[in-house]
């Protein structure tokens, strides 16, 4: 039996623009959530990715480890997720979960954990904690941990709205704010704003969205050099203004409507 799409598949879990941003933009993080009594009452560490991709590992020292950056078997990565989860729980310490098949219907990560726990993001800058204590630092594990650690790009989360990402590549500064709204609201704000040239702020330019996981991700090239305390205060002020046009459920005017047909041609579909 297949498993219908679902075009929001962390909505319904705390903190759902994190675990999106952990899913589709965030090279290196983790966070603990706790499955239910029904489930254990376990905690779990959420992690972006693991060695050799694996979905899931239960480590030799009972630590389960959930990776988000995944392919998906179905229409609903939460599903797809919690089969995999359930999968590493009954797993034996020291084993990873290496491939998941198509899922059936069954529990999604909504079912299995605790919505009542916070989802708190911690940047990493190193993949070492894949690792625990008893594991072997070989030369191979070493030159694979290093290998790993070279692709982190420097990220920081931003901490004067909800998930905001500060990124450098290639010498260049981003921002991308992942947002929690109906995309159609969030794009007629955007457009408002693009159409009175308002859609940058303190000198950086707004470049466009990704659309991931049912959400919008505007981002914003900085101004070369910009540090993430500078934008954290920039983002901070132009916020408002953002909130507001947003806020706004009047028709668009024509200005605001091509300016939406030419954000939405310029989209990028991130699963």
């Amino acid at each position: 039996m297949a498993i219908d799409y679902v075009a929001r598949p962390f909505e319904g879990l705390p903190g759902e623009t994190d675990w999106v941003a952990m899913r589709e933009l965030v090279p290196a993080a983790t966070a603990t959530v706790r499955t239910t009594k029904e489930h254990g009452a376990r905690d779990v560490l959420v992690t972006t990715s693991l060695p050799d991709a694996w979905p899931a590992l239960h480590r030799q020292d009972d630590v389960v480890l959930l990776a988000l950056q995944t392919r998906s078997s179905s229409g609903d990565a939460s599903r797809d997720l919690a089969a995999v989860l359930l999968q590493a729980l009954d797993a034996e310490p020291g084993t990873p979960v290496q491939t998941l098949g198509l899922p059936t219907p069954g529990p999604r990560l909504q079912d299995v954990l605790d919505l009542d726990a916070p989802f708190e993001i911690e940047l990493q800058t190193s993949f070492g904690y894949w690792l625990d204590e008893s594991t072997e630092q070989t030369a191979q594990v070493k030159a694979a941990l290093e290998e790993a650690d070279a692709s982190i790009i420097p990220t920081t989360k931003l901490a004067s709205v909800e998930s905001a990402y500060w990124v450098r590549m290639a010498g260049r500064e981003f921002v991308r704010w992942v947002q929690p709204l109906d995309e159609q609201v969030a794009l007629d704000g955007l457009a408002r704003l693009h159409a009175r040239r308002e859609s940058g702020f303190a000198g950086h330019k707004f470049v466009g969205y990704f659309r991931a996981c049912g959400l919008v991700v505007p981002v914003w090239e900085l101004a070369r050099g910009t540090e993430a305390e500078e934008v954290d205060a920039d983002i901070a002020t132009f916020a408002p203004a953002f909130a507001a046009a947003v806020a706004d459920d009047t028709p668009l005017d024509p200005a605001a409507r091509r300016a939406r047909a030419g954000l939405v041609a310029r989209q990028v579909t991130l699963r």
